[in-house]
């Protein structure tokens, strides 16, 4: 296995009861970190959440069909290949490669969950995976994670991860997050990865719950560049409640703490991925309020967040707040846009439609040099509200994905 230097420290990413690794299996072809294993040392109850795009990749046409069982116990993830658009050969080699996976480490193969990542519509090298399995196996350790995340990475800068501890019923118990993805962003359940462990004893049923609440108000409230991938997966392993001990009450007490953290963990998870944009050099909050309902609030918010024209001021640092305007009016809702106020941080750039005057937009254009800033808009038409985060569009982003098979 390839020794290399770390920005963070291994032994503080570790979660009781798994264990991970990350190998080099010649898939990227410049020896890069490409595949990765996650293993759970005792039966877990398993949730996912997957894209919505109806071209699916066919890890995860696999991936469904076994999440729904009980007996999740490892996702094998590969990097540099999408094994996306590649017809029943793509699911045949995902199944095949989990099942050598799975025979190694002695489970069932509906027990390994395949997770793929890159390049669209290239069969599965499958015969690199299923060689570099043994040595795979063999790297596993409890530090392994960094290692992991490292080999699930595509266009990422950087590698993310985090985790969270949490006391509950007199025990302590971590939650331990990865996730990739910097363009090709947004999600709708960007390409985006996720994958979750817990030491912690959940119910299914909680589980999925909380799954589904976290990734609501994180993974599905960013968005880099408008585009929903072929290949997005949460995927969260907790250790099967049946192994629990303690009474009900002390159980739903640890849910409930469980729950409270993981939105935590994937809110910060979800910043990361935006904060990595590709090519992004801002990373800007839409807040939109005041609208009749939460459809129309995230409507309007998505619609401003995933505009070419705003996004490209945003990277100029030019207030041109009659691009906001532009997006905000082309959402169907019960408000007038002519009506909205928008903000720059807390300087109020227009007010009922109308801009401020030159002044503030020269204030606005000493906010947007900041890395980081928040744009909110009130539509005055209601009570509910909804926040994106997004990047502006530069240079970079256009080369980068110009480039992205070359």
């Amino acid at each position: 296995m390839n020794k290399r230097k770390y920005t963070i420290n291994p032994y503080d990413f570790t979660c009781p009861g798994f264990r991970a690794a990350g190998v080099a299996s010649g898939i990227k072809g410049d020896g890069a970190l490409d595949l990765g294993l996650i293993v759970s040392d005792s039966p877990t109850n398993a949730a996912a959440v997957f894209t919505k795009n109806r071209v699916k990749a066919a890890p995860l046409t696999v991936a469904a069909e076994r999440v729904r069982g009980n007996s999740i116990r490892a996702v094998l993830a590969n990097s540099g290949n999408a094994n996306a658009c590649t017809g029943d050969g793509g699911v045949s080699d995902a199944e095949n490669t989990t099942w050598v996976v799975a025979s190694l480490l002695k489970l069932p193969p509906e027990g390994v969950i395949p997770a793929s990542t890159g390049v669209i519509g290239q069969r599965l090298p499958a015969e690199n995976i299923n060689s570099a399995a043994r040595g795979l196996v063999s790297s596993l350790k409890p530090e392994g994670f960094v290692e992991f995340a490292e080999a699930i990475m595509t266009t990422d800068t950087f590698s993310k991860i985090s985790k969270r501890i949490f006391s509950a019923g007199g025990c302590d118990y971590t939650i331990l997050g990865i996730a990739k993805g910097a363009g090709m962003i947004r999600p709708d359940m960007a390409t985006m990865l996720s994958f979750i462990v817990t030491d912690a004893p959940i119910r299914k049923d909680a589980l999925s719950k909380a799954l589904k609440g976290a990734v609501e108000v994180s993974f599905n409230a960013i968005t880099v560049d408008g585009d929903t991938s072929t290949n997005d997966m949460v995927i969260l392993m907790a250790r099967d409640d049946a192994a629990f001990k303690g009474d009900v009450d002390t159980l739903a007490a640890i849910e409930d703490k469980f729950r409270e953290n993981l939105g935590s963990l994937l809110v910060e998870l979800a910043e990361m991925i935006v904060k990595d944009g590709e090519g992004a050099t801002k990373m800007v909050s839409i807040k939109v309020l005041g609208a009749p309902n939460k459809r129309t609030a995230r409507d309007v918010a998505f619609r401003v967040a995933n505009s070419p024209l705003v996004k490209t001021a945003f990277f100029g640092e030019d207030p041109n707040w009659g691009r906001i305007m532009g997006a905000v009016g082309c959402v169907e809702g019960d408000f007038d846009p002519m009506g909205a106020d928008i903000y720059f941080n807390d300087l109020k750039l227009v007010s009922g439609g109308v801009g401020n005057g030159i002044e503030s937009e020269r204030a606005a254009a000493r906010i947007m040099k900041n890395r980081r800033f928040d744009v909110t808009i009130d539509l005055k038409g209601g009570k509910s509200t909804f926040t994106v985060l997004t990047t502006d569009f530069s240079f970079d982003y256009v080369k980068i994905n110009a480039e992205y098979r070359s």
